[in-house]
């Protein structure tokens, strides 16, 4: 698929994909240069051919995403109908491992405990809050409380030194 368009070379598969394929496909086997880029433009173009189809059977089904199914009815409308059992057991495969990548990205499976002693370490961490909050609010009761105390002993001790004054006022008065 040789076009003048700069586009189109970012519309293609990746050289080192093609690479690896070829490599684990044909081991024993040396493929030219030239060769791996006719292979490369090859995939690209059986890619465009087959999203091509399956976007015109999407759009006449009125849906706005491409599905599985569409792609397989693009496959047969193709006359590539001996793919169909192959692309159906790697639609399987694909479904398999997402479904393990799912439940492997789950925090809890890659704990590895089991979720009942999670739950009984939560609750511990939770009573110990709570009581760490009780022992707080206990402190901060008390230092109130010590706080009203003191405040009450200043009141105290000021009204006694006033009194106090005022009685050595009139005791001076009384001299004069």
């Amino acid at each position: 698929m040789a076009s003048s368009s700069g586009n189109d070379d970012d519309l293609t598969i990746p050289r080192a994909a093609i690479n690896k394929m070829i490599k684990e496909t044909l081991p024993n086997v040396r493929v030219a240069n030239d060769a791996r880029e006719l292979v490369v433009n090859c995939c690209t173009e059986f890619i465009h051919l087959i999203s091509s189809e399956a976007n015109e059977i999407c759009n006449k089904s009125e849906k706005k995403t491409i599905s599985p199914e569409h792609v397989i009815n693009a496959l047969e409308s193709l006359g590539f109908a001996s793919y169909i059992t192959e692309v159906k057991d790697v639609l399987q495969e694909c479904k398999t491992v997402a479904l393990k990548r799912r439940k492997a990205s789950s925090r809890l499976e890659n704990l590895g405990i089991p979720e009942e002693e999670l739950l009984r370490q939560q609750q511990e961490l939770f009573a110990k809050a709570r009581q760490q909050q009780a022992e707080l609010a206990q402190q901060e009761w008390l230092q109130m409380q010590q706080a009203a105390q003191q405040a009450q002993l200043a009141a105290a001790s000021v009204s006694a030194g006033q009194q106090a004054g005022s009685s050595q006022d009139e005791d001076d008065e009384d001299d004069m």
